[in-house]
């Protein structure tokens, strides 16, 4: 597997602890796009369904409601575990939550002794409970530690900053970011940091701001946005743990489980496409002028919606965080699971110079 991030030698500076969200956190919490993922998923008695990205438990809540199934929930946020306590006394014994990363859902669930499922649902990138609190450092709009550690572990957003060359900067921000002045930003960020270390959110937004400019009225978003959302995918190291996420799931779906991925951003949503391509054998096809190349192998998937199911009018107009959401899923087939190559996910590739 592609690995994108913890590739460069840098000590972490310490950083305060994160307040665990409160259950009133989670009440406020909406959960993007739940009734079509709840018809995608389509839950059902008996069965166990994984929410990979628990987060404020919308999803968890919403299959145990519908169903009487079991959900075993994953996050890799011990700040989510610890509020969701709550949520597993409510729907006792029918809810196990787990601290790991989804990517290793396989081995996660095969500790508590279970093999297949019925299906699994993911809700890729940062939560809203995440970027409310400002001493997580996800948010420009909030001063708080320039962390971004979904984990609340290893390197943060404040060591890579302080100590990578402007070269590799940039390169983060442009292909995380796709941020087409990422070259200036990253000299702006140098330039600050010569100055004073960068500390704080606030503090990244200002040297950000010296490259483009403070957010005009015009601006449909913050200048800092892409900027925030490159480092955020680099700590994390988000797409290869969605890419992994998504090969787990394929082998511990039985046949006629669903999977059902919800993405927020284009990069996300172009490895779960490129993902079901693949899998459900629709890969493009050569010229007949070529050699006809050996038959793929077959479909791990099949697919009643080729296309994205985006949220409604209504829901989008309610919740921005829906506007730019898009739910792809996929029903398991009985083909064994084969290989995949990284560049089959139309990885990004960060080279270090």
């Amino acid at each position: 597997m592609l690995r994108l991030v913890n590739k460069f030698s840098i000590q972490p500076l310490s950083m305060p602890e994160a307040q665990a969200p409160t259950p009133r956190d989670a009440q406020r919490h909406v959960p993007v796009m739940l009734p079509e993922v709840l018809r995608a998923l389509q839950p059902e008695t008996g069965g166990i369904f994984v929410d990979g990205t628990f987060g404020a438990g919308g999803y968890t809540r919403g299959i145990l409601q519908s169903a009487n199934a079991q959900v075993i929930a994953i996050d890799r946020d011990p700040s989510a575990i610890a509020a969701g306590q709550a949520l597993v006394k409510e729907f006792a014994p029918r809810l196990r939550l787990v601290h790991g990363a989804f990517s290793s859902l396989k081995e996660l669930l095969a500790e508590l002794g279970v093999a297949k499922v019925q299906g699994v649902v993911l809700d890729i990138g940062v939560s809203s409970m995440q970027l409310d609190e400002a001493g997580r450092g996800f948010s420009f709009m909030k001063d708080g530690p320039l962390d971004m550690r979904m984990a609340q572990a290893g390197k943060s957003a404040r060591d890579y900053v302080n100590a990578l060359s402007a070269e590799d900067l940039a390169n983060i921000v442009f292909i995380f970011g796709e941020e087409p002045r990422s070259r200036a930003i990253a000299r702006a960020i140098v330039k600050a940091r010569s100055e004073a270390p960068l500390m704080t959110t606030l503090d990244l937004v200002r040297a950000v701001e010296r490259a483009t400019g403070p957010q005009r009225a015009t601006d449909r978003t913050h200048p800092a946005t892409r900027t925030f959302q490159a480092l955020r995918i680099f700590v994390n190291a988000e797409l290869d743990e969605l890419a992994a996420a998504l090969l787990a799931a394929e082998e511990v779906l039985e046949e006629g489980g669903r999977l059902v991925i919800v993405t927020f951003h284009s990069l996300e949503d172009r490895i779960v496409k490129r993902f079901f391509t693949a899998r459900a054998g629709r890969e493009p096809q050569g010229s007949r002028h070529q050699l006809v190349a050996a038959a793929p192998p077959p479909a791990t998937f099949t697919q009643t919606e080729k296309g994205a199911v985006a949220a409604s009018e209504a829901e989008a107009r309610a919740n921005a965080r829906a506007r730019s959401a898009k739910l792809r899923f996929g029903i398991r087939t009985a083909a064994p699971p084969t290989p995949l190559a990284p560049e089959a996910f139309g990885l990004p590739r960060l080279e270090k110079h």
